[in-house]
């Protein structure tokens, strides 16, 4: 073999093929929005053994732009599940777990078992053996922690639901592998003898991880910290991930249990921010890479030739799924929506469904064939994960929207009276609302978050559901009855969208719009707006004052000061936005709304 041909199928190949697919997809998909998930499993079905793989034995080229060897990166991959779950585990601590007991052990475990009941008797019923129903059943019952709750993180209602479900899955992958190799034809008694023993062993490792972590990882990361390295404080950090994962693994346990151990050790010392902002690089590439196996194990030319009998199979577990997870938290006291949006978001297989399917494979309860069948439904279902967490999203919202209590036209009222209408209720569009009702100006606020839309109603504030995304939404406004339109939600894009749209039929309506940064608040003078406010202006502006008036400067000349920079700095945006000054027509408009309604 040629240094060349060597070079072409060695791993470092390999590595630079998926860091260079990295920086392809990651800034791309970011740019429109989307979650990278979809780009890293469209690389892999690209690039994979069944895509272009296929022809580097007829084009050699095609060896520098492909993997030919799924086996060899899956390594990295199982890593970055580990980094990920490791991720979970710091966004916890031992209050937070006891709080949500009921919810893991009650409806997970239910979740999970009645998923898997339902879904192995209908196998069972289109020919499959008991103990292969079993099988399927608990496997394609899993739902993917690695994708879940990065698409809704854990402090959302959905996202507390979907984390405490998917913690009891995580928890008893290990019995479900241990009971499939126990049900297999030619296991004795001693698989029951091993899966007691594995369990007394691993809660015991886990014990003395919990003991030893308390004791010994505030002192070695107050050691790193001492030095003032990132480097080492990142040693140090996969340190723990690693020992912890190992420790477990040598126990008979899976290597993600020990991954959130570590993650929730840490979460408890005052040094878990930093260690989540460290390992955050590595964890977005090693999930990367396990998202590309994942597409390289989808064989299109397959799929087209059993579609019918993949989609039926797949829309079949999403169904299931989503029903009994739904109807579960309706019972247990979760709204509607969030029940709805919860059980379609985690209705697909996981990654971890490949686990118990090659090992079901391995006991002979389901056959080679029946087990690739499955891998191709699994696949695909984690493909489908954002679509259907934008499909829960939407029922959300719509349910909410019928739910909600009529709302008044917030416009022009009984009285003819000029309303401010505020996009976004967050941090920025709050204070906002605070400062106008202070000096009363009326004003409605539009906010498509239910639970922050629930939350101001409770405190008083009018506001109501929508998402100022869909266009006909901007139309239902009557913006040209308006005194103001005030955009205050970080989404660059959206308000540029919007302040052209709006201009286009609001010539004298006053627009002020949030801007992420100069840049941003010069392409929004273009679009038409009276007034851009860059956050990083503000927050330099705010810094300054406070210094200005710690050393002693009185407050008149400093509040002079910070109005002259602010106008220079105005005039330079101005000027990047190639406009000659600002608009005074919507200016005046705006003053002379607040003459009328004064």
């Amino acid at each position: 073999m040629s240094m060349s041909s060597e070079f072409a199928t060695s791993g470092f190949e390999d590595a630079l093929i998926i860091l260079g697919a990295a920086g392809i997809v990651i800034p791309t998909f970011a740019r429109f929005r989307i979650t990278p998930v979809i780009g890293f499993i469209l690389i892999g079905m690209l690039v994979g053994p069944a895509g272009l793989g296929a022809l580097s034995g007829d084009y050699p080229w095609l060896h520098y732009f492909t993997i030919t060897n799924r086996e060899a990166i899956e390594p990295f991959a199982e890593f970055g599940i580990i980094l990920l779950l490791f991720a979970i585990g710091l966004e916890l601590s031992f209050a937070r777990l006891w709080s949500m007991r009921k919810l893991v052990f009650g409806v997970g475990a239910a979740e999970l078992l009645l998923s898997a009941a339902l879904i192995g008797i209908g196998i069972h019923f289109v020919g499959q053996s008991w103990g292969g129903s079993i099988g399927l059943g608990l496997a394609l019952a899993l739902s993917s922690t690695a994708l879940v709750l990065p698409l809704v993180g854990t402090s959302s209602p959905v996202g507390r639901a979907a984390l405490g479900m998917l913690l009891f899955e995580d928890l008893a992958i290990v019995p479900i592998i241990f009971l499939l190799g126990a049900m297999a034809p030619f296991a004795q008694q001693e698989g029951w003898e091993g899966l007691a023993q594995t369990l007394v062993i691993g809660s015991l490792t886990i014990a003395a991880m919990l003991f030893l972590g308390r004791k010994l990882l505030p002192p070695l990361f107050a050691q790193a910290a001492r030095t003032k390295s990132p480097e080492l404080f990142l040693a140090a950090s996969l340190l723990v991930v690693i020992i912890a994962s190992l420790a477990t693994s040598a126990a008979g346990l899976s290597p993600i249990v020990g991954a959130i151990v570590a993650g929730v050790l840490i979460a408890e010392t005052e040094y878990h921010d930093q260690v989540e902002i460290i390992t955050a690089p590595f964890r977005g590439l090693a999930l990367g890479i396990f998202l590309i196996t994942v597409g390289m194990s989808l064989d299109l030319r397959l799929i087209a030739a059993n579609w019918q009998a993949l989609l039926l199979a797949l829309v079949g577990v999403v169904v299931v799924k989503a029903m009994v997870t739904g109807v579960l938290l309706r019972l247990s006291g979760a709204g509607r929506a969030v029940a709805a949006e919860t059980g379609v978001l985690m209705a697909s297989p996981s990654e971890t469904t490949l686990i118990v399917l090659a090992t079901a494979a391995a006991a002979q309860l389901i056959r080679p064939e029946t087990a690739a069948f499955w891998q191709i439904v699994t696949a695909v279902g984690l493909t489908i994960t954002p679509l259907l967490a934008r499909i829960g999203q939407d029922v959300a919202r719509r349910m909410e929207a019928r739910t909600q209590e009529p709302v008044p036209d917030f416009t022009v009222g009984d009285d003819g009276e000029q309303r401010a209408v505020i996009i976004g209720f967050g941090r920025v569009g709050r204070l906002v609302a605070e400062m106008l009702t202070m000096h009363g100006k009326p004003y409605v606020a539009v906010e498509s978050n239910i639970d922050a839309v629930r939350a101001a109603r409770r405190e008083g504030f009018p506001i109501i559901f929508g998402d100022i995304a869909r266009p006909e939404l901007v139309d239902n406004l009557r913006l040209g009855h308006a005194s103001a339109l005030i955009l205050t939600m970080d989404n660059p894009v959206l308000a540029l969208r919007i302040v052209k749209k709006v201009r286009g039929y609001c010539p004298d309506l006053a627009i002020v719009a949030r801007a992420r940064d100069a840049t941003h608040a010069a392409a929004l003078y273009r679009a038409g707006a009276s007034d851009a406010v860059p956050e990083t202006l503000e927050s330099s502006l705010q810094l300054s004052e406070a210094v200005l008036v710690d050393l002693g400067i009185a407050m008149g000349p400093v509040i002079a000061s910070i109005h002259e920079k602010r106008a220079e700095q105005r005039a330079e945006i101005m000027e990047m936005g190639e406009l000659a000054e600002p608009p005074k027509l919507k200016r005046r408009t705006l003053r002379e709304a607040k003459s009328e309604s004064g």
